[in-house]
């Protein structure tokens, strides 16, 4: 489905991005683990068009997209979830949601089926999404994303901050999801939730990739994760 190809990216007179290869297969959850500042974050802007790659090829269902704009990008079939949420604070729930609706109305009955793993976004249906908590927010980031199908989802960092009741609920989500065909890139410190849901795993260090393979090899290998992430991934739960 997404394919990165030495791919570089300079902010300023950073170079981030050191020559990533990386491969999400299609109908799955890809997880993309490793410390702070390793380029986790950098490489999910990358590939929605937010940063510009300065060198490198990103391939997505077969087409070039190192070069396209993020609306183009997002057109294409990808939605992009920030670690920072980004919801429109003096819009409803609603509005947020009828603004990710690319036909110009929302599917009464998808929406029905995002509020059956997100009940409190019924509830503030019509309040301004600034006034909600961290955690309702990033319920609005999410099923703004999903509120029409999509091929891949970007998702960053989506457990922090919420309650485990909530987590459980997104945990529920993605499985569906991932039913439904669509493709799922994770960054993600919570071990737990990775654990389950996810397919493969890459390890970034230092702007590359340093690892990847299925999740349950690292899963299961204590020295793996000490030597790729410097201690054991039980220790993220």
């Amino acid at each position: 489905m997404l394919t990165l190809t030495g791919v570089h990216t300079h902010i300023g007179q950073y170079h981030i991005l050191q020559g990533v290869d990386l491969v999400v297969p299609r109908g799955g959850l890809s997880v993309l683990l490793g410390r702070n500042g390793a380029g986790k974050t950098t490489t999910l802007r990358t590939i929605m068009g937010l940063w510009q790659a300065s060198g490198g090829k990103i391939t997505f269902d077969g087409q070039d997209i190192t070069k396209m704009s993020t609306p183009d990008i997002a057109r294409a079939g990808i939605a992009y979830v920030p670690e920072s949420m980004a919801v429109f604070s003096e819009l409803t729930v609603r509005e947020n949601l009828y603004l990710a609706a690319r036909s110009g109305a929302l599917d009464t009955a998808r929406v029905d089926w995002i509020c059956g793993f997100f009940p409190a976004l019924k509830k503030f249906w019509n309040y301004p999404a600034g006034n909600l908590s961290g955690g309702q927010k990033q319920m609005v980031a999410i099923a703004r994303a999903i509120v029409e199908p999509r091929k891949l989802l970007l998702v960053d960092e989506p457990t922090k901050g919420l309650a485990p009741a909530i987590v459980q609920s997104l945990m529920a989500a993605f499985r569906e999801l991932k039913d439904t065909d669509t493709t799922i890139l994770l960054v993600e410190q919570n071990f737990n939730f990775v654990r389950t849901l996810g397919d493969t795993v890459s390890v970034m260090d230092d702007g590359r990739v340093v690892h990847a393979g299925s999740m349950r090899e690292l899963a299961g290998d204590d020295e793996l994760q000490t030597r790729l992430l410097g201690l054991s991934l039980d220790s993220h739960q």
